[in-house]
């Protein structure tokens, strides 16, 4: 079984993992430079398949925070599309079935935070993916070149109607590490966005609870050596 590469851009999603032998964790920060560096990094590290895991921004109204996209395919930004592992996918969906909320379909890519309600609907309208993130598709295009399986695992947390507060923005370093007092700043400029921020904590806790069983749920090769039985 190779040994997988799973990239995460915050220390809060990287938490959710177990670590193990057959794993490699790498937690980037946000943003697609980052995360197409750690990528490779797994890859020279002698990775044989890599994960984008974490939370992603609603596209689908239908979803709600909590809700794993085991997506069947990535969008980059400049209309690139790109599969996932489908054996990998339906294993790891069999795994957590009855446990977890699961979908398959579209992720699409975007080099800023999708802040919106309008926004997400209208990226909905363009793309048809069900969800957004800012590393997926760096990753997808390093399994691509390198000729290795890959898989998305994204837990909704801010779904399609909601939207994200600007205090939020100021809450995370560049490399992923949570900052308290930058929020608390941010809030004290802008108050209103107060009951926003408290809707944002609740929902991103249902979404990296959700990453957390997945976690538990998939087992050695995050699953992957069972696509290969």
């Amino acid at each position: 079984m190779p040994l997988v590469g799973i990239v995460t851009a915050m220390d809060v999603e990287a938490r959710c993992l177990r670590q193990g032998p057959g794993l490699a964790v790498r937690r980037t920060g946000i943003g697609t430079d980052r995360a197409r560096t750690a990528a490779w990094t797994l890859i020279a590290d002698g990775c044989g398949a890599l994960v984008s895991f974490g939370i992603a921004g609603g596209l689908d109204p239908t979803l709600a925070p909590g809700t794993v996209v085991l997506a069947q395919s990535v969008a980059a930004p400049d209309g690139t599309t790109y599969p996932t592992d489908a054996a990998w996918s339906e294993s790891l969906s069999r795994l957590v079935e009855g446990r977890v909320p699961v979908v398959g379909g579209t992720l699409v890519g975007s080099e800023r935070v999708v802040m919106t309600p309008a926004a997400k609907q209208r990226m909905r309208s363009e793309t048809g993916a069900a969800a957004v993130d800012m590393e997926s598709h760096a990753i997808a295009a390093v399994a691509l070149a390198s000729s290795v399986p890959f898989l998305v695992v994204r837990a909704i947390s801010d779904p399609a109607g909601t939207t994200v507060p600007k205090a939020a923005l100021r809450g995370m370093s560049r490399d992923g590490r949570r900052r308290t007092g930058a929020v608390v700043a941010a809030l004290l400029r802008r108050p209103a966005e107060l009951p926003g921020l408290i809707r944002l904590r609740r929902d991103s806790a249902r979404g990296l609870a959700a990453l957390r069983r997945v976690a538990a749920l998939a087992g050695p090769g995050f699953g992957l050596a069972k696509s290969t039985n």
